[in-house]
């Protein structure tokens, strides 16, 4: 078993020296960046390299939040997503999907959920009720990582932090209807 890991971090380490920054200028190309992945995914392009579509992540999951995108995603088909607006990912403490990936595609990061980001969550203001001086917090209170992710600010308003993963449990939490909370695929960084 150690020598899976040794291999796999020998080959994480590997796409990352040798995609180094093209990774990110082809990444928007390839895969449009669309899509929003599992915890401890590569960047896109060396992600789509990395995956072999085997589909052991998708079982891994307790929550069932990972599947396979459809045909239609065009180089992306068959890779591991997730829709973090209908199943958050409840950020399991062991990283379960990405430990059962057998190459580097998904791997579980030495800092675990510290430097994790799936997606970027946002919060709309006029669909959020604390933004109407009506008071809620739900989202706060559901949130996994704690105040560094989503905390209120002193009026009662949520404000998403630097150490927000982007797992979506506040978007499933939010009690408007629609969610005030929505993520983006990471690719809308750039």
């Amino acid at each position: 078993m150690a020598d899976s890991v040794d291999r796999r971090a020998f080959f994480t380490q590997g796409f990352r020296k040798v995609l180094g920054k093209a990774v990110d200028v082809v990444s928007a190309k390839i895969g449009g960046g669309i899509h929003i992945r599992p915890p401890g995914a590569l960047p896109e392009a060396a992600f789509l390299a990395a995956c072999t579509r085997c589909g052991a992540c998708e079982p891994a999951c307790p929550v069932h939040a990972i599947r396979a995108l459809p045909t239609s995603a065009g180089l992306a088909a068959g890779t591991p997503a997730l829709q973090v607006a209908s199943q958050a990912c409840v950020m399991c403490t062991d990283m379960p999907c990405a430990v059962v990936c057998p190459t580097a595609a998904l791997e579980v990061p030495l800092d675990m959920w510290r430097s994790v980001k799936m997606s970027l969550i946002s919060i709309d203001t006029e669909l959020c009720i604390a933004h109407r001086d009506v008071e809620c917090g739900v989202c706060v209170r559901v949130c996994p990582v704690g105040e560094d992710a989503l905390r209120l600010d002193a009026k009662g308003r949520p404000v998403v932090g630097a150490a927000c993963t982007g797992c979506g449990i506040c978007i499933n939490g939010c009690v408007t209807s629609p969610s005030s909370i929505t993520a983006r695929p990471l690719e809308s960084m750039r």
